[in-house]
Order: C-alpha cells, then sequence, then structure tokens
C-alpha cells in the first residue's frame, strides 16, 4: 500500500490550462472517487497519476517519492481502462499473464499469481476462452485481474463501468468495492455518475473545469456540499434551486413567500432544498403547481412550479401518489435541511 499526494498539480495544453492547483491526500488503502461532468478534467487527472499525461507545475508523489519524471512503468501502479484494452488473440489467462510475462516473472509464479486472481474474481472456468467469447461483465473483470496479478501499490480505474448496462453496472461495482477493500490497495477511481461516486468511494473529489470544488466523505459532499455545483451534481434527484432575499433570519421567494431561515447572511441568496426534504404539508408555504409526475414505484417524483411563477420545483414523495398535471400541492421546507449559498459566488454560506 501508499499514500499519494497531489501537491498543486496543474497541466495546460499550450496557453490553455486545463488543471488548476490539484491539491489533495489520499491515505494508505484509501478508496478515492473522481466525479465531476464530461470534460472537467477527471480523466487527465488520472492519467498524470499514471503517467501517460506530463505535469505541466506541481508535484506527483506515491509514498516518499515524488514521481513526475518516472515512466509508467516504474510507478508500481496498475490501470483498469474503459474499454477493457484485451489482446483478442489471447485467451484470458495470457491476457492477465502477459504484464508478468514481459517482465520476466518465473512461470510458476505467474501461474500462481493468475490462478489466484482468478478465484477472486470467479473466472477460472474461462481461463482458455478468447476476449470475444466473454461477456462485457466477464470481459472487465478479466481486465480488473490484469490488473490484481500485478500486485501494485495504486489501482487507477478509468470509468471501468461506463460499458455495462444498468444492472450489471450496479453488480461490478459492488464487487469492486468488495474487492478494493479486501486486497486494500490505495485506489483513485474516476467516474461521471454520481450515483456510483456516492456508494464507492472513502471521499470523492468534485471536479469542474479543472478545479477542485470540494473533497470529502460522500455524507459531507451529500449533506454539506461546498458550492451551487457541488449541491447540483450529487444526489438524484438534483437539488432545487430558487433565488431568494435573506433578512433577520428570514427568506423572502419570488413569489413572496416569507420562510424561517437559520442563516445569519442579508440580501440576495440561493436557496437549495433536496427534492426528497421537501415535506407534504396541507398548510405549508411553498405551492407546487404539478407539471408531470412520475412514478417509480418506491417514490413519486412530482416536477413543476412554485404556484404563479415559472420557477421549477421537484419533490420526491415516498410510495405511490395520484397526483395531476395542474393540481396545487403544499410543502414545508425544514430549516436544518436548507442550504444557502452566496448569490454571486455560488459558494456556502453556513
Amino acid at each position: 500500500m501508499a499514500s499519494i499526494t497531489l501537491d498543486s498539480l496543474t497541466k495546460s495544453y499550450g496557453q490553455t490550462e486545463v488543471l488548476h492547483h490539484i491539491q489533495g491526500e489520499i491515505q494508505h488503502g484509501e478508496f478515492i472517487v473522481i466525479v465531476g461532468p464530461s470534460g472537467c478534467g477527471k480523466s487527465t487527472l488520472l492519467r498524470m497519476v499514471a503517467g501517460l499525461e506530463t505535469v505541466t507545475s506541481g508535484q506527483v508523489s506515491i509514498g516518499d517519492k515524488v514521481i513526475n519524471d518516472l515512466e509508467p512503468a516504474d510507478r508500481d501502479i496498475a490501470m483498469v481502462f474503459q474499454n477493457y484494452a484485451l489482446y483478442p488473440h489471447m485467451s484470458v489467462e495470457q491476457n492477465m499473464a502477459y504484464g508478468l510475462k514481459i517482465r520476466k516473472f518465473p512461470k510458476a509464479e505467474i501461474k500462481r499469481r493468475v490462478e489466484q486472481a482468478a478465484d477472486i474474481l470467479e473466472i477460472r472456468d474461462y481461463l482458455k476462452r478468447k476476449p470475444r467469447q466473454l461477456s462485457g461483465g466477464q470481459r472487465q473483470r478479466v481486465a480488473m485481474g490484469r490488473a490484481i496479478v500485478r500486485d501494485p501499490q495504486v489501482f487507477l480505474f478509468d470509468e471501468p463501468l461506463s460499458n455495462l448496462d444498468a444492472k450489471l453496472r450496479v453488480q461490478m461495482r459492488l464487487e469492486i468495492r468488495k474487492l478494493q477493500r479486501r486486497l486494500g490497495v490505495t485506489s483513485i477511481y474516476v467516474t461521471h455518475d454520481q450515483v456510483e461516486a456516492m456508494t464507492l468511494g472513502d471521499r470523492l473529489m468534485v471536479l469542474n473545469g479543472g478545479y477542485v470544488e470540494q473533497f470529502g466523505t460522500p455524507i459531507e459532499v451529500y449533506e454539506k456540499p461546498a458550492s451551487v455545483f457541488v449541491a447540483g451534481f450529487i444526489g438524484s434527484p438534483s437539488m432545487n434551486f430558487i433565488s431568494a432575499q435573506a433578512s433577520k433570519g428570514q427568506l423572502t421567494l419570488p413569489d413572496g413567500t416569507t420562510l424561517a431561515s437559520n442563516t445569519s447572511a442579508n440580501g440576495p441568496v440561493t436557496l437549495g432544498m433536496r427534492p426528497e426534504h421537501l415535506k407534504q404539508h396541507g398548510s405549508g408555504p411553498i405551492q407546487l403547481e404539478v407539471d408531470l409526475p412520475e412514478q417509480l414505484g418506491a417514490t413519486t417524483l412530482v416536477h413543476g412550479r412554485i404556484s404563479g411563477t415559472e420557477l421549477p420545483i421537484t419533490a420526491s414523495l415516498n410510495g405511490i401518489h395520484a397526483a395531476s398535471s395542474g393540481d396545487v400541492l403544499r410543502f414545508d421546507a425544514p430549516v436544518e435541511q436548507m442550504h444557502i449559498f452566496d448569490a454571486q459566488t455560488g459558494k456556502r454560506i453556513e
């Protein structure tokens, strides 16, 4: 195992800086998920740790060693790619053994490691098959097995589940988490899927436009998002945002509704409320005019507008509710579930 230190890391292509002073400490055996929208710099950051992209400035360290100038093969890492990257003419066994073979490991040691990894991943029965004879999930297991046999200090995962169907993705992410805990290897995992991030990571690094918006545990990021971006990106369905005026512990919404608040801010703010935290109440101050209900079985998502305005709002209700387009439902907004953000900077106001 090894710790990883990202010290004021930047990446530029010509005059364009795409990663801006990335800072972070990853502890021994920790599973870190880098999450953010497409184009935010997730994979670029991962490739810099892997040695597949050069570092413009700053340092990447594994343990006590700065690895900026080390070749990828000398960094003692193993990477699992999005497209599996298996050799089609080789069997599963040969694919998993190839990295050890070119490093001239003894045949007996290669056989031991391959069989051990195959048992962990439950693919021993497929060792003689070619990749074309495997399903997507089985190919992903082979790619993971190829990484495991290396016995590296660090695992890197670059959106490894994005090619799988939804049900298999859920199964595979549970298996990846169990595998990482069993092996105890420091791991960095890149994804754009916030549900995947929440369920996998010990901590999340939320990237936006090449900047770290927040670096914390999934619960910290969910319960105390550092910015409007984090609040809107983490959580499904997305958080509701309403422009408001704050004054003397109260919030005034655009339709004139006033809500009690625990913020000491004065002036324009952005109120954030998660759909699941709006509480249906017959005399609640927030009136939601229903546009579209989504019946999901365990929950009903009610999409609509604050009555008399065009402000979109979504509420999540437990169970099945017979709401129809045009209905007006009333909700309370519990003070303890409110998130208040600066209207100009988008940063959280405690």
